[in-house]
């Protein structure tokens, strides 16, 4: 008499942020979702899906800019799973593919802008996020966004970059003193015309300077002064 098999009956638990994929003699049999289920664990592989929002660092990459000039930049991309299926059986490692995607795009966007464009706004290399989206969205993927974390330049571009700077500041700083000091030789200048055109004012000026204590004043005794 055969003895039939009896299977091994399972339980597993899929947690509310989890979608988990059960495969029966390798091939997928359904999307387990949050809860408890019973499953044969001699037949049955479960692989789960993390469904939360995650993040992908993109550390720095030597990259050049439309001017030819060499920086780091590191990038962050905000991203989801919304296909646990694609997610898990599309690419042999989706995360991967965003990584390779957001190395490609940010090394595009570099490509496309000089360094005096980049480091006035930073917001251009954030663009790349519906191309990076395209790149991965069979996959289950959907990129939130995309934005610069770090943008590094060599020592050299470094000290350049702030010399420009301290160069640009200093001339503001010439250009508000001899603002001051055109507006100052005016002052004098009107006060000195409405003194010509009123003596009267000039001897009320000089009794009022006089009455000062301490004030020395020398009077001009030269014939018809």
């Amino acid at each position: 008499m055969t003895k039939k098999k009896l299977f091994t009956n399972a339980y597993a638990t899929v947690m509310d942020w989890q979608r988990t994929l059960l495969f029966r003699d390798g091939t997928l049999e359904r999307v387990l979702e949050p809860g408890r289920h019973k499953y044969d664990a001699d037949r049955c592989t479960l692989v789960s899906v993390e469904m939360r929002p995650r993040m992908l660092q993109l550390p720095g990459q030597e990259l050049l800019t439309r001017d030819g000039l060499s920086v780091r930049v590191s990038l962050v991309a905000d991203w989801v799973v919304t296909d646990p299926v694609a997610f898990t059986t599309g690419a042999q490692s989706a995360e991967s593919v965003l990584y390779a995607a957001m190395q490609e795009v940010a090394r595009d966007l570099l490509a496309a802008h000089t360094l005096d464009e980049l480091i006035a706004d930073r917001a251009l290399l954030t663009i790349g996020t519906e191309q990076i989206a395209g790149k991965v969205e069979r996959l289950g993927i959907r990129v939130n966004s995309v934005r610069a974390k770090d943008l590094m330049l060599p020592g050299e571009l470094r000290k350049a970059a702030l010399e420009t700077i301290l160069a640009r500041e200093r001339g503001r700083a010439e250009l508000e003193r001899a603002r001051a000091e055109a507006a100052a030789l005016r002052s004098l200048a009107n006060t000195a015309k409405l003194l010509e055109d009123n003596p009267v004012l000039l001897r009320l000026r000089t009794l009022q300077v006089a009455a000062a204590p301490g004030t020395k004043v020398v009077l001009d005794a030269t014939p018809g002064a």
